[in-house]
């Protein structure tokens, strides 16, 4: 199965990350207060990163890197090649 490491700006800028194996669906989720207690203070405003290819293993130790960088890394990796957000329809 595919699954996508994805970041998610957020109402108060903060940038969080996540693994899924369905980038809307999860993404809708979010919206809807469903699943990471991450949202219950604040709101998902925008997909600002999709990362493709990964089995749930890698993307689970994809995931745990990219939370430890920096906000100026994490804008760094938003403007990459490996970005692939434009793939996706936009989300409304």
């Amino acid at each position: 199965m595919n699954w996508q490491v994805y970041i998610i700006l957020c109402t108060d800028d903060s940038l969080y990350t996540g693994i899924t194996n369905d980038v809307i669906r999860r993404f809708n989720q979010h919206q809807d207060k469903q699943g990471a207690k991450y949202f219950r203070g604040r709101q998902p405003r925008e997909l600002v990163y999709v990362e493709t290819g990964h089995d749930r293993s890698s993307a689970s130790k994809r995931e745990s890197v990219i939370k430890k960088l920096s906000r100026l890394e994490k804008l760094q990796l938003l403007a990459s090649d490996n970005n692939k957000v434009g793939d996706f329809p936009l989300l409304i």
